[in-house]
């Protein structure tokens, strides 16, 4: 859930850090934060289209796709451990 809410969002990896600390702080669980943080990094729309301009529609989805899922093991992997 955490990867598909930080996908529409745009951030650069600095400007989410103090974000992702403060939802911590809350009490949201560290995998579910790091998915989000990750997700909205790599996984936005300037991103997508900066990657289309080297990628064809095949290949970009197929990124877009294996990078969902494998933010998605990630996180719960941190919050199985974590």
């Amino acid at each position: 859930m955490a990867t598909l809410l930080g996908i529409p969002l745009y951030a650069n990896s600095v400007s989410v850090v103090p974000v992702i600390e403060a939802l911590v702080e809350k009490g949201v669980p560290l995998g579910s934060a790091l998915a989000f943080m990750t997700a909205t990094v790599t996984l936005s729309l300037p991103e997508a289209l900066i990657l289309k301009k080297v990628m064809k529609w095949p290949l970009l989805f197929t990124f877009f796709g294996v990078t969902v899922l494998g933010i998605i093991f990630i996180g719960y992997l941190f919050n199985i451990v974590g």
